[in-house]
Formats: structure tokens, C-alpha cells, sequence
């Protein structure tokens, strides 16, 4: 399977990575594993993976086993973890905690993506601080690109939505500022507090919304983890 020989041992370690450790297939777990079933939702949790190979590695999954692709309502195609794929939870939770508590912060934000970050942010956030009408929030980063600048969250009933193009809904808190301080502060390398001490982030609006950002926004499930390196 895969893009690559075989390691051709017999060793399960050596079996298990000739299913896993081709190019993005775990991060694709991952995307399983935090709940996406559409291949448009598994598209925004690996935006720089081609649609083609996103394809291949869904289709070599479930010739592993470790998926089951299934037609949904309205004919639509969902994929979902077997219970060998559940069984990857504990292992792939494990390589983002080794990630966070060993790989130098320098390197992690290095990698950035607005889409990614954005993505992420709209999973984990939480409703609950937040006032019970429609609340939307608008991200700005200007040092990216124009057609990757501009991201709202708009939270209504508990849903909550992610936007690249203006909803067309009044503004109830504007954050601008850096994205990598944004990554920062959602991976748990940064306090929300310091950065818009220092001017890397800048909040607007409503004022209830701005003082509960730290917990609204939720985190990386990683960021309580405890970092051993700088």
C-alpha cells in the first residue's frame, strides 16, 4: 500500500507504518477522528492537499480497513473511522502531544495557515460565553494574502459557522492583527492577554464578547499540555 515499497518485516511496527506513514495520511485520521465525514470538511482540515490525493488516501484507508466510505442522505458520500480506525485515537493524540511538548515553538509557527487555524478555531469554540443572540466575529490578518485575510465566525444557537467572504452580518467583535501571534495564542504558546499587550492583536467591539475571548475561543485540544522545550 501506499507510495512507497513495502519495509518487507514481518514486525507490526513495520505493517502499521506502511498503512500510516505515507504523506497526510495521518493528519487525515486526525480529521476523522475530530469528527469531519464530508470530503469537503476533510478538504478545509488539510487545505494543502490536492483533492486527487485526499482521494487516494481515503480509497487506501478503507482497503486497510481502517474507514468505512458510505453513501449518507441525499446520496451524499461520508466516510467514517471502522473500529480499527477508532483504535488510532490514542496514537494520533499522541504524536500532536509529543508534537506540542517536544518540537521547539520556533518550528510550529513557521507553518502557518489562516484557513487551517481558522478551521480549527471553529471547531473548538464554545458558545457558551458568548451572548445567546448572533454573535459574528471578524479576523483580520493583514500581512496575508487578500484573498486569505478576511475570516468570520458566526455563532448562532450554539452552531457555529466559518466564512471566507463577508455573511453580510453586523460586526460584534474585530480582532486584527498577526497571525502568528493568533497561532500563538491557540496553540497554547502565548496568553491572548500579552498579545494584545504588545500590540501584535487588536480586539473592537462589544465589550462583554472581547473580555470572555480567552474562553470562547477554546484552544488547540493540545495547548494545556505542558511544553519541555522554548
Amino acid at each position: 500500500m501506499g507510495d512507497r515499497g513495502g519495509y518487507g518485516q514481518f514486525c507490526p511496527v513495520s505493517m502499521a507504518s506502511e498503512i500510516l506513514c505515507t504523506r497526510w495520511t495521518t493528519l487525515v485520521v486526525r480529521e476523522m477522528l475530530m469528527g469531519s465525514s464530508r470530503f469537503n470538511d476533510l478538504r478545509r482540515g488539510v487545505p494543502r492537499m490536492s483533492p486527487a490525493l485526499l482521494s487516494k488516501r481515503l480509497k487506501d484507508l478503507e482497503r486497510a480497513g481502517v474507514i468505512q466510505i458510505l453513501s449518507g442522505r441525499a446520496g451524499a458520500t461520508e466516510y467514517r473511522l471502522t473500529e480499527a480506525g477508532e483504535h488510532l485515537r490514542p496514537i494520533i493524540l499522541g504524536l500532536g502531544e509529543w508534537g506540542h511538548r517536544w518540537v521547539e515553538s520556533q518550528l510550529t509557527l513557521r507553518n502557518l495557515d489562516p484557513s487551517l487555524l481558522m478551521w480549527d478555531m471553529r471547531r473548538n469554540l464554545k458558545p457558551e460565553p458568548l451572548p445567546p443572540q448572533r454573535c459574528t466575529i471578524h479576523f483580520l490578518y493583514p500581512e496575508v494574502s487578500k484573498t486569505r485575510q478576511n475570516w468570520w465566525l458566526v455563532v448562532d444557537s450554539g452552531t457555529v459557522d466559518l466564512c471566507n467572504s463577508d455573511p453580510g452580518f453586523e460586526i460584534d467583535l474585530q480582532v486584527t492583527g498577526s497571525l502568528r501571534s493568533m497561532t500563538a495564542v491557540w496553540m497554547g504558546i502565548a496568553r491572548l492577554s500579552q498579545e494584545i499587550d504588545s500590540g501584535r492583536l487588536e480586539v473592537d467591539g462589544d465589550d462583554r464578547i472581547a473580555r470572555a475571548m480567552q474562553a470562547w475561543l477554546g484552544l488547540s485540544s493540545f495547548a494545556p499540555i505542558e511544553r519541555k522545550v522554548p
